[in-house]
């Protein structure tokens, strides 16, 4: 009966008649419900101000949980093919080796040159000139060029270039020229060659 009795003076109470100074003679009910709105309000604040930090701070901790557990992933990832990659760069470095043994010295370039005016010889060529160029300095190599240019017959000629091109140290052919002689019996042929030797840092030409 009370609670209908409180219920029926909650819908009499005129609420523009109100008075805060007077709340201990209100509706039971009513105080009962200021009461909760004013925990609910001090909840809140209480909410806002210990848990929002607490909040932003799980925010980062989960972020940089997130971060780090890709970044675990990824070393894991780098760690299980390590072996591969170190057996790779093996056969790199011996392909590395390899090249750079096939390519001239400084000291070596004149013999070089030796073995080019030999290979015109055997096939029966007339050599011109066979003039070398200043050396041009690249980032890790130094390229060495040459002149060449030889006379003789169109068999002769290729197989001499066939010749240069499989020799034991690198050798490129650029510009090549050929043009008949006068009496149309053989071709003159005139090119530029190169060969290349490696350069380390630090420590001038190999």
């Amino acid at each position: 009966m009370s609670l209908i009795v409180e219920m029926r003076r909650l819908g009499e109470l005129d609420w523009r008649e109100l008075d805060v100074k007077e709340a201990g003679s209100w509706p039971w009910s009513l105080q009962l419900l200021l009461c909760l709105l004013v925990l609910g309000v001090m909840f809140f604040g209480m909410h806002w101000y210990l848990a929002a930090s607490a909040k932003e701070q799980l925010d980062q901790v989960r972020a940089e949980e997130s971060r780090l557990i890709l970044d675990y992933r990824s070393k894991t990832a780098q760690a299980a093919s390590l072996e591969a990659m170190r057996e790779q760069m093996s056969v790199l470095d011996a392909s590395m080796e390899t090249l750079r043994e096939m390519l001239p010295t400084g000291s070596e370039v004149p013999s070089l040159l030796d073995s080019i005016s030999e290979a015109a010889i055997d096939h029966q060529l007339a050599i011109d000139f066979l003039r070398l160029r200043s050396q041009v300095e690249k980032d890790h190599y130094t390229e060495r060029p040459f002149d060449i240019q030889v006379r003789g017959d169109y068999h002769r000629i290729g197989a001499f270039l066939a010749d240069v091109a499989s020799m034991p140290r690198i050798v490129t052919l650029h510009d090549l020229t050929l043009t008949p002689e006068e009496n149309g019996q053989r071709l003159r042929l005139s090119m530029q060659a190169r060969t290349y030797s490696y350069r380390q840092q630090g420590r001038g030409e190999s």
